[in-house]
């Protein structure tokens, strides 16, 4: 397990492709449950071991993944999050296509449970909601761009669904129309960097996660100006 942080009150680690964060209905071994393992062992501490869930990445995602060590951080990061306080930057290998340098990209996306997907609509159909991001262009390559990511709300599979969209999917995504998968099951779609204030100690915290040592990532990544 990879730990890129670690204090009294939180834990940030980097979760790799194909682990779930939290335990659902296949049974297979949760992230969550392998940092309790860890804090279990690296402090010695006798009995159960408390950890926070604050937010998740969808399974063929990587990146950064922040857990409560404390029910206190845990309540405030929970607000802070409903707030917006916390700042996340996600990294998207998308197949290339004529597309704006930078834009915001509004839709209403509707969920289906059955399918686990969502549909993005331009307008405001029954039972969807109103999702947001902004985009940039990092750099480029022949067959495929970088796109660094901002989310303005949450929503279910929000990324994956309004760049697929606007004619952007995600490398390996077939769930949202790209050619091809990726070798090893993954989407090509980072969570890079989280951005927020410490709940307890207030102290600005900024934890980026290394770049994915594969052909691609790195040679676009090497391609930024």
């Amino acid at each position: 397990m990879d730990v890129l942080y670690e204090d009294n009150h939180l834990i940030i680690v980097n979760k790799r492709p194909g682990e779930i964060v939290q335990g659902d209905k296949t049974g297979d071994q949760p992230l969550s449950e392998t940092v309790k393992q860890y804090i279990k062992e690296a402090y010695a501490k006798p009995g159960s071991v408390f950890l926070g869930v604050v937010h998740r990445l969808d399974r063929p995602v990587g990146g950064v993944v922040l857990f409560a060590r404390t029910s206190k951080a845990l309540t405030r990061l929970n607000d802070m999050f409903r707030r917006g306080d916390i700042h996340k930057t996600y990294w998207a290998i998308v197949e290339r296509n004529q597309c704006p340098p930078c834009a915001s990209l509004v839709h209403w996306l509707k969920r289906n449970e059955q399918q686990n997907k969502s549909y993005a609509y331009d307008r405001e159909v029954p039972d969807s909601k109103r999702a947001e991001l902004d985009y940039r262009v990092l750099a480029e390559g022949d067959r495929y761009l970088l796109l660094e990511v901002n989310l303005k709300t949450g929503r279910h599979h929000q990324i994956r669904c309004q760049l697929a969209k606007v004619g952007l999917p995600i490398r390996g995504d077939l769930k949202y129309g790209a050619r091809r998968s990726n070798p090893d099951g993954s989407i090509s779609l980072l969570a890079r960097s989280i951005d927020f204030v410490h709940p307890v100690s207030q102290k600005h915290i900024h934890i980026e996660t290394p770049v994915p040592d594969e052909g691609l990532w790195q040679a676009l990544f090497q391609r930024i100006k």
